[in-house]
């Protein structure tokens, strides 16, 4: 009887509340993932809702959307344009305001602390929280009140801020730098407090024991699955022969486009109508320093703000898809290139070895020469290219879908519930 019981709470539909500070995909891949993961939840028939800051995601039918809204601090082209004397009734507001005044990032954090107040009204209407990386001390407020709250790490964001620091040209940035990642300190804090942790990839999960000092028994892998259905092989397009093409943030250093700029400079002395497409915008900073260095900021071609479908097709188009990134949690530009069946050379860095297998050529990141051969050995080798395209497809539906994510994620949800109710 008891036994009985207990199998039909295990499989009753879920309350899931899900707060990510912001969330539209166009800032990256924590805001695919809620978009998602939200689809697949609701696909299994529980129920979620989204807590979000701006920029607000975009969600499927189905998913509930509660606003919680920031500052927006960096819609504003000055931040003294932002200031009101408003800001001095709500003290959370005006802390945003003067952390981001003095360079710093308090998102996560203010984020934090709006979730909590609304919490104590809305705690009881869900089963567990599911945290998208903001580790702000307003889940231990939630996890307080006796919620369950397991927390989502796609990767232990020390690593940008090592990177970035790096690639700093002068004393003064680098100082800045380092006051733009001190929300660090409360998110490592935060995250040894939860338990269990969700990692993405086993190299996440190495990085996060590392940097943040988290017990290793705390952790569950849950891989990321593919968007599969939007992104497909496109028969009907022809493939051309000299278009390469890659999904990077220009200014970011994790992403490596400068290395993928390096390696095509040296490219066209011997294919000289090979095409570069970027997906991404292009600014002013070192990788346009780098394009005009080179001489060829003609010849690369930056787009952005497409859909789904719009890279699918681009993807179809293109006859090789290029990862060059010096470090990814998990690398959903190359999961997707893979899904539309296109050949693609990827960096070793991070994750991206275990995302892509046998399904593509890996290369040592941050290395301009690697990436040039392993193009001209495919630019040369149609055969090699077909079977890489095909395995890329397999192994997305075979490994990769959001179905199976979901059903795992539900398991860590139930034993966090399990836990919860096992300390009351």
């Amino acid at each position: 009887m008891i036994q009985g019981s207990m199998n039909k709470i295990n499989n009753k539909p879920l309350r899931i509340l899900m707060p990510s500070y912001r969330s539209h995909p166009y800032t990256g891949g924590q805001g695919i993932y809620m978009r998602l993961v939200t689809k697949a939840m609701i696909e299994l028939g529980h129920t979620v809702e989204v807590l979000s800051g701006q920029p607000y995601p975009i969600l499927d039918e189905g998913v509930g959307l509660t606003k919680l809204p920031s500052l927006d601090l960096y819609s504003y082209e000055s931040i003294l344009d932002a200031f009101r004397l408003s800001l001095f009734k709500e003290p959370i507001n005006l802390y945003e305001w003067l952390s981001h005044l003095s360079g710093g990032f308090s998102e996560p954090y203010t984020f934090g602390e709006r979730m909590a107040v609304w919490g104590k009204k809305n705690y009881k209407n869900y089963d567990v929280v599911h945290d998208n990386q903001t580790l702000a001390y307003g889940l231990l407020k939630l996890r307080d009140l006796g919620l369950p709250v397991v927390g989502t790490i796609h990767h232990p964001i020390t690593m940008d801020k090592r990177i970035d620091i790096e690639h700093a040209d002068t004393l003064t940035l680098k100082i800045l730098k380092w006051r733009w990642y001190s929300f660090l300190k409360m998110q490592i804090k935060v995250a040894r407090k939860l338990d269990p942790i969700i990692v993405v990839s086993e190299n996440t999960r190495k990085d996060l024991i590392k940097d943040f000092k988290i017990e290793s028994k705390k952790t569950r892998k849950v891989l990321h699955g593919i968007d599969h259905e939007t992104f497909h092989p496109i028969p009907s397009i022809n493939r051309k022969n000299n278009q390469l093409i890659t999904t990077a943030s220009a200014d970011v250093p994790l992403k490596g486009l400068i290395f993928l700029i390096r390696a095509y400079a040296d490219l066209l002395k011997e294919f000289p109508d090979l095409e570069l497409l970027v997906i991404g915008r292009l600014r002013e900073g070192p990788t346009d320093q780098e394009l005009k260095k080179e001489g060829i900021k003609e010849k690369v071609k930056f787009i952005s703000d497409l859909t789904g479908r719009q890279i699918a097709e681009l993807y179809a188009e293109s006859t090789i898809a290029v990862s060059p990134s010096v470090y990814e949690g998990f690398g959903f530009p190359a999961g997707e290139a893979m899904s539309c069946g296109i050949p693609l050379i990827s960096t070793n860095g991070g994750s991206l070895p275990e995302v892509v297998g046998d399904a593509a050529i890996v290369v040592p990141h941050s290395n301009p020469k690697a990436l040039k051969d392993a193009i001209k050995l495919l630019l040369k080798s149609p055969e090699k290219m077909l079977d890489l395209g095909n395995r890329g497809r397999k192994r997305v539906l075979e490994k990769f879908t959001w179905k199976r994510a979901a059903k795992e994620l539900v398991e860590v949800y139930r034993e966090a519930i399990e836990n919860a109710n096992n300390r009351s």
